[in-house]
């Protein structure tokens, strides 16, 4: 008798490629079916992943070990298949963002709340072994006052980037660019160490690609605990530098860089700097030289959530809250003046 819980992906593009490599590894699961948008898709994708395909949702859904569905469509094209699946008892993962606004995620969050299922959003980032040091200091209390938080991400997408998918850098498939695709990871452990946000004050602007959204922004956070912070995001910057994610408090400071710890500057703790190279997972000029080491962190998360009965680490109200942000940034910059969230 097969015990493992079956996991089936939506979406059969690259994000779909580093799903499957993560589901391969996981001792408790496999992956048993992926659904494409058209039959030609599916004909391609049964190749690539080497399971049962399908180009109906419905269908789909109807494989009979299927648990866990994994959403890896493009970002703007979350809502209806998580509800699809929500609503035929699946418990769902979905890549981030988790919508390309808060209206449409709220809808899926609802949705797995009435249903009973698990929702998850992937940010692979809050697994990384470097992130958890830094996030243990915080909790330890070790940085003292927060004072100031910023999130850089400088990396660099040449025109054969967005020209790859038709969605890439439109407002109906990505809702936003450098923004919610590229530096919402960051922006997302940014506010996993920093808290709540009081108010912000953004400027977007699309300075060097033919693209409808933005390609570089910058913003100004207050957080709720009377902190500072800073944001820039874009993918103009050339060659492309690692993501950014540093942590100023009253007693130190730690300094993230490509996901490695750069900074370790504690009064009276020894650094807990570790000895792999900074920026050696990051995303900065090529988005396929991430790994899938962290995604598969984060489904044996899920998948002990699943078995334990618990919310997993990043569910959707966690999930949200860098959404919640972005969606500030571009309110902010559309209006010209500071939004309070």
């Amino acid at each position: 008798m097969n015990n493992k819980i079956g996991i089936g992906i939506i979406g059969t593009g690259a994000i779909a490629v580093k799903h499957a490599a993560a589901i391969r590894e996981l001792e408790g699961a496999e992956l048993l079916a992926v659904c494409s948008s058209t039959k030609g898709r599916a004909i391609e994708a049964k190749k690539t992943f080497g399971v049962e395909s399908y180009a109906d949702i419905h269908s789909f859904l109807k494989h009979p070990r299927l648990d866990l569905i994994a959403i890896c469509t493009a970002s703007g094209h979350h809502l209806e298949p998580a509800l699809t699946s929500i609503a035929a008892g699946k418990h769902v993962l979905i890549e981030k963002p988790m919508e390309i606004n808060l209206k449409r995620a709220d809808q899926i969050i609802q949705a797995a709340r009435e249903n009973g299922v698990k929702l998850g959003v992937i940010f692979q980032n809050r697994f990384n072994p470097d992130y958890i040091q830094l996030k243990k200091a915080l909790q330890e209390g070790l940085l003292g006052k927060l004072l100031l938080g910023n999130a850089y991400v400088n990396w660099f997408r040449d025109e054969a980037y967005y020209k790859s998918s038709p969605w890439k850098g439109t407002v109906e498939g990505d809702g936003g660019g450098a923004l919610i695709n590229q530096a919402i990871h960051t922006i997302d452990l940014l506010l996993d160490c920093m808290g709540a946000v009081h108010s912000v004050f953004g400027k977007t602007d699309t300075l060097y690609h033919e693209i409808e959204t933005e390609d570089s922004a910058t913003a100004l956070v207050e957080f709720k605990n009377g902190a500072l912070g800073t944001i820039t995001a874009s993918t103009t910057i050339s060659p492309g530098y690692p993501e950014r994610l540093e942590i100023y408090g009253s007693k130190g400071s730690i300094i993230l860089e490509g996901g490695k710890i750069k900074t370790w500057d504690i009064q009276g703790e020894p650094s807990r700097i570790m000895n792999s190279p900074a920026g050696k997972n990051s995303g900065a000029s090529d988005p396929m030289a991430i790994g899938h080491q962290w995604h598969l962190e984060q489904y044996k998360d899920f998948l002990n959530a699943i078995q334990e009965d618990r919310a997993p680490l990043v569910n959707g109200e966690e999930g949200i809250k860098s959404l919640a942000l972005i969606e500030g940034i571009y309110q902010s910059s559309k209006l010209g003046k500071l939004v309070f969230l």
